[in-house]
């Protein structure tokens, strides 16, 4: 049993790194707003065989975060101070001493929700490999880091719930916010027709830049004046990124057989309508699905919009910005 417990904790590293034993990390020590983000001195997490540590360049702020700061956590039993972070990207420093796909100083990128030893709002964090990817070519880590999260739910709505093929028709609800500028680009990269409704003037001019064919305000326009145009005899899909009345009209618009599909999380859920199928999905992380989503970022040459770059100790101002709403695209944190 000794044995087998050493060969538990056993890590690579680089020789003669230094990874310190206390590291920097915004986290909380009570549900609230965002005042209660606040800086921690926390030890780095120790790792287990199957984990990566990643020195941390720049971690994802999603509306989830925000969730969870103010009392919403997935499995219900709060450990604090709860670092919170699902995603983010940095170099490698450290790994369990049987992984083989990753070298120490690598560049990667990794998803991991509700990650069991905190989150990426720090300087440091394990991860296990599965949910670690290289950063595709073509991205900087800034980038990278904005979107493990948003670019596998928004390729595994294009790819895998939707299945969208060459000139179907499809509308992206909420087309202008962190997995919506994502799928628009795969949608096009699928040789898709797209239509995409986003927030206010300038989140229709940017999803026009992303390659949408058509676009429309979400909070302004008639969306179902629009999507009759676009497709007279009715959509075959859309991806429904935001709930509501708007996405209601969306939904009158597909095509009898056509497909509506939607992250989990989406609220109020869509409403099911006869002869439509309804696809609720999860964004799944692991070798194969970053792989695809890899592959798709590189051949789509993909842009990713940032909408605000806050520094580790501004992570409360993060999710005020958060809270404000009208986010084209990713807020992000830096760690350095």
């Amino acid at each position: 049993m000794a044995v087998k417990e050493k060969r538990k904790t056993e890590t690579v590293h680089e020789k003669g790194a230094s990874i310190p034993e206390k590291m920097r990390a915004a986290a909380i020590d009570r549900f609230g707003g965002p005042e209660v983000l606040t800086i921690h001195t926390l030890p780095v997490p120790e790792l287990d065989t199957g984990e990566v540590l990643i020195a941390i360049d720049t971690a994802g702020v999603g509306v989830w975060d925000a969730e969870m700061r103010a009392g919403w956590v997935p499995d219900g039993h709060p450990k604090f101070p709860l670092v919170l972070g699902t995603d983010g990207s940095g170099t490698v420093v450290a790994m369990g001493s049987h992984i083989r796909r990753f070298k120490i100083g690598d560049s990667v990128y990794s998803y991991s929700f509700y990650n069991p030893k905190g989150g990426f709002y720090a300087e440091y964090v394990a991860v296990e490999a599965e949910k670690v990817a290289p950063v595709p070519r073509g991205l900087e880590l800034r980038e990278a880091g904005a979107i493990p999260t948003t670019g596998l739910t928004a390729i595994q709505g294009i790819d895998d719930a939707l299945k969208l093929k060459r000139e179907e028709t499809v509308i992206i609800h909420g087309g202008s916010g962190g997995v919506g500028t994502l799928a628009i680009q795969f949608a096009k990269l699928r040789e898709a027709r797209v239509l995409a409704t986003a927030s206010g003037a300038d989140g229709v001019e940017l999803v026009r830049s992303l390659g949408a064919d058509a676009a429309v305000d979400g909070r302004d326009d008639d969306i179902e004046a629009a999507a009759r145009s676009f497709a007279p005899e009715g959509v075959d899909a859309v991806l429904a990124l935001v709930g509501g009345e708007a996405l209601d009209r969306c939904v009158a618009t597909i095509r009898s057989g056509g497909r509506l599909a939607y992250p989990n999380g989406v609220d109020p859920e869509p409403k099911k309508r006869p002869g439509i199928r309804v696809i609720a999905y999860d964004a799944i992380a692991n070798v194969r699905e970053f792989e695809h989503l890899g592959m798709a970022i590189e051949a789509a040459k993909l842009r990713v919009p940032i909408a605000a770059t806050f520094s580790l100790g501004d992570a409360a101002r993060a999710h005020e910005r958060l809270a404000q709403g009208h986010v084209l695209g990713k807020i992000v944190l830096r760690t350095g």
